[in-house]
């Protein structure tokens, strides 16, 4: 998801390592999709089938929330998460050939399983991943009944997130992807839903995943552009989820050097890339990166943690052990002071 052939133009030196430590007492808005995927794809067992309860139901999103949000929240970091609207219709593209990945991961994964290849297995079914209404609406209401707030976006999380931090509502966006540079969030904090180890594809190795914070004028001053909107042109010549494929040919170094050379999207298409196919209209997503729709108005509110509801979701509705959660709980209540510097709740909440 995301553009990923950006990343390839953001060297490390862009990249900067930062501890927990060091973000504490920053508001953080977190692409909540992409950090439900992120549990989907991490928390899972040996053969890659996610948490489930009796019922059959996946909990890995709720899991991941639970355990992840405590974590930020003992590092005394302030997370929002937002969540996606209606996609634009320029993204409908790629939805659909995600969907199609899905729906052919699935079918290999069943296959796998019944042939007894285990690794294979585990294989598809983190390829298979998929985000439900109800895992979304389940989401939400963990994060009511913990205290936690979260807004919903109109349109794209991480067009709502940037906004929030370029405003300065939030002080950095928090996902995976690269959007939300594009969208115009000055910081963009990565590697905040995910710790530990992670293996590396298709091979037998795995490294240390640490958080990563890239600065926009960093990215922009490194790759000698002159401002967003040329970021945003170098990025739909490579790809975007609203043009998935680029402009087969151009690489990222190329693509760079022409928007060096030719300052615009504009001039290329009026001279080297006048041939080009644009499966949608560039200019259309060159605007909806400038301009999306976002919520203007947003309210910030910590609030105490419902500590019965939060039991009642997790235990009784999805079997997770009642000991754990009590004990999750205990850790909230104490993090949620953390978070503002204080060892008591009511200067935290308001």
């Amino acid at each position: 998801m995301g553009v990923t052939e950006l990343g390839k133009l953001i060297s490390d030196n862009l990249r900067r390592r930062v501890s927990l430590e060091l973000l504490n007492g920053k508001l953080i808005a977190l692409d909540a999709y992409n950090a439900l995927y992120q549990f989907l794809a991490s928390i899972r067992q040996p053969d890659g089938t996610p948490l489930m309860d009796s019922q059959g139901r996946v909990t890995s999103h709720l899991s991941g929330l639970l355990y992840r949000t405590i974590n930020l929240l003992e590092y005394g970091i302030k997370p929002i998460y937002v969540f996606d609207g209606k996609p634009p219709e320029l993204k409908l593209i790629e939805i659909e050939k995600r969907r199609k990945v899905r729906e052919k991961a699935v079918e290999d994964w069943i296959k796998a399983v019944e042939e007894g290849k285990r690794s294979e297995a585990k294989k598809y079914a983190q390829r298979a991943l998929f985000v439900t209404n109800d895992m979304v609406d389940e989401a939400k209401r963990l994060l009511d009944y913990m205290g936690v707030p979260w807004v919903q976006a109109p349109s794209e999380g991480e067009a709502q997130a940037a906004y929030m931090a370029n405003k300065g509502i939030a002080w950095a966006a928090g996902s995976q992807d690269y959007d939300s540079l594009l969208f115009g969030a000055p910081r963009l904090v990565r590697n905040l839903t995910v710790t530990g180890r992670r293996k590396l594809p298709g091979r037998d190795e795995y490294i240390e995943v640490t958080p990563e914070l890239i600065e926009l004028n960093d990215v922009l001053k490194a790759l000698k552009l002159r401002d967003r909107r040329q970021l945003i042109d170098l990025a739909i010549l490579l790809g975007t989820d609203y043009n998935p494929e680029g402009i087969p040919g151009i690489g990222p170094q190329r693509a760079l050097r022409l928007i060096q050379e030719y300052g615009s999207l504009d001039k290329l298409m009026s001279t080297v890339l006048k041939n080009a196919q644009f499966p949608v209209d560039p200019f259309k997503i060159r605007e909806f990166f400038l301009n999306p729709p976002v919520v203007q108005e947003v309210d910030v509110k910590f609030k105490e943690p419902n500590g019965d509801e939060v039991i009642r979701l997790l235990v009784e509705e999805h079997d997770f052990s009642q000991d754990r959660v009590k004990n999750a709980l205990e850790r909230l209540k104490k993090s949620m002071g953390k978070a503002r510097g204080s060892t008591t709740l009511d200067s935290f909440f308001g």
